[in-house]
């Protein structure tokens, strides 16, 4: 009954991806939210994020006077060498937009963006011979926290295997849990068909997507 009445009441207390995985986390007794690459999710209710990560990066922002926050999972599209980096690429204005996303989340959810504050995981060496991917993630999360003014409270990044991430919107509080052996190649495969359809949407270069 706890969880179908999470489910039921989610629409009105959060914003974030239309069918995020939720189900009652039995460790913390709270609702919780696992979302995976690409998605975004945020919320005012006392709950647990759940993400795992290898060369994506997760930013968790949240406001503290509100207590109202959320996490993101994302990377860069694989940039053309054509293309020079910069905060105007096709590479950059993807990441932009997913920051922005999860932001706008937490405005419409009552979030100041003036309060904002980030924590930010992720960005592993997990593919020997890919250790760049994950920098370029990093970097970029960094980057543009620093260019909005947004101060980052906490990052661990760059680190040689995945992570998992539970963040409790509610407190600030982030778990983080390192996995050293990966039970089977389910991050790799769902960061690589991501990394894919980012490639396809660049080739595409849909002009709304940064209306």
């Amino acid at each position: 009954m706890a969880e179908a009445a999470f489910r039921e009441g989610e629409r009105d207390a959060s914003s974030g991806v239309s069918r995020p995985a939720c189900y009652v986390d039995r460790n913390f007794q709270l609702p919780a939210a696992k979302i995976g690459p690409g998605e975004v999710y945020a919320t005012q209710r006392d709950m647990v994020i759940v993400t795992v990560l290898g060369s994506c990066v997760s930013a968790c922002l949240r406001d503290p006077q509100s207590n109202i926050g959320g996490m993101n999972h994302f990377m860069l599209p694989f940039q053309a060498q054509s293309e020079p980096p910069g905060p105007l690429s096709e590479a950059a204005r993807y990441g932009a937009y997913a920051m922005e996303l999860l932001v706008n989340h937490l405005l419409s959810l009552g979030a100041r963006r003036d309060r904002i504050q980030a924590k930010v995981f992720g960005a592993g060496r997990i593919v020997q011979g890919m250790s760049d991917v994950g920098a370029r993630n990093a970097d970029f999360a960094l980057q543009y926290l620093a260019r909005e003014n947004i101060p980052v409270m906490a990052k661990d990044l760059g680190r040689e295997e995945a992570s998992k991430v539970y963040f409790f919107p509610r407190t600030g509080r982030v778990l983080l849990k390192r996995l050293k052996k990966l039970p089977n190649d389910t991050v790799l495969m769902r960061e690589r068909l991501y990394a894919e359809r980012l490639h396809s949407l660049v080739k595409g270069k849909p002009a709304d997507l940064f209306v």
